[in-house]
């Protein structure tokens, strides 16, 4: 019977990269080891615990049903000992050492060149990692112990267990051509929209779930295009001739040319919280607190930082 003297970390961590690349040459580069080096720890980890982990052929490698299931094991076991490393770092000084930190596409471009030199400046034993992709992405990161923290919207669909704190409430605007009926409006009413041609992202992006919901409660209707970018979005406005709705964080940089015609919402006023969020129990809970006032204390001016309090995660 296997003990857990015949079973390593470096083992599962091979197990995990196998899985995740389904390539044993791919997940050795990843693990910087040689491929037989890696599938030699692979071999011996079936021989201990006594099952098949792979499917392999000259096409592919796959999990086999207990593969899978112990790989979902072995990922909660490499976080744990994350965790370990962590905590007993912290106990030393939880502002050192390296901080793995997300941001989902329609924030990083507009907030980390302004907030990071800040973050470095205040605490300069940190190593920042940093890291843009959209919610999901960075919400598996977290709970699979890859990330420590990210910035994303709060009414964004989040992981298990995620804790946060706002940072700021960013407003949506809406963004026209030159010439548009909207621009004799002061401000816009969401109704002003109804039976409009508007441009929104791609799937995947939380702030198109925000504002796909907006369009279809008025009846406007969605370009058969979908941008990968806020700054695309902006450049096909003017392409096309269709309005979009954009974050009031981007329209400094979106609109640093003045070509857009860009009016308020009338209230109530749609829009986003942004938060940092990071996995419950994370052994820097209390430093990671403590950034997320120092970002409010520096974000940038177009949106309006959120009071200093604490919220609890919505589930």
């Amino acid at each position: 019977m296997a003990s857990l003297n015949d079973i390593t970390l470096r083992q599962l961590e091979y197990l995990v990269a196998v899985a995740d690349t389904l390539g044993f040459r791919r997940a050795a580069e990843r693990c910087h080891v040689s491929q037989p080096a890696l599938s030699a720890q692979i071999q011996q980890l079936e021989a201990v615990l006594g099952v098949k982990l792979f499917e392999r052929n000259a096409r592919r490698v796959m999990p086999t049903p207990a593969g899978t299931a112990l790989v979902a094991r072995a990922r909660r076991v490499l976080t744990e000992a994350e965790h370990l490393l962590k905590a007993a770092e912290g106990m030393g000084d939880p502002f050192a050492g390296p901080l793995h930190l997300g941001a989902i596409p329609t924030v990083a471009p507009y907030v980390l060149p302004e907030v990071v030199p800040a973050l470095v400046k205040r605490y300069p034993k940190l190593r920042l990692r940093l890291r843009e992709e959209k919610t999901a992405v960075l919400v598996r990161d977290m709970d699979e112990g890859r990330l420590d923290a990210a910035l994303l919207a709060l009414d964004a669909e989040q992981g298990q267990a995620m804790e946060h704190e706002i940072i700021a409430e960013d407003p949506f605007v809406v963004a026209a051509p030159p010439g548009h009926p909207l621009e004799r409006k002061k401000e816009v009413r969401l109704r002003d929209l109804d039976d409009e041609d508007v441009l929104l992202l791609e799937d995947g992006h939380c702030f198109r779930s925000q504002t796909l919901a907006l369009c279809t409660r008025v009846g406007a209707r969605e370009v058969d295009f979908r941008a990968t970018s806020l700054t695309t979005l902006a450049q096909m406005v003017m392409a096309s001739g269709s309005v979009t709705l954009l974050p009031q964080l981007a329209v400094s940089r979106e609109n640093r040319q003045g070509q857009l015609v860009v009016r308020p919402f009338a209230p109530p006023v749609p829009g986003r919280t942004l938060v940092l969020a990071w996995r419950q129990g994370h052994p820097r809970a209390e430093a990671l607190r403590a950034i997320a006032g120092t970002l409010r204390s520096v974000w940038p001016g177009s949106t309006k930082p959120a009071k200093v309090r604490t919220a609890p995660s919505r589930r």
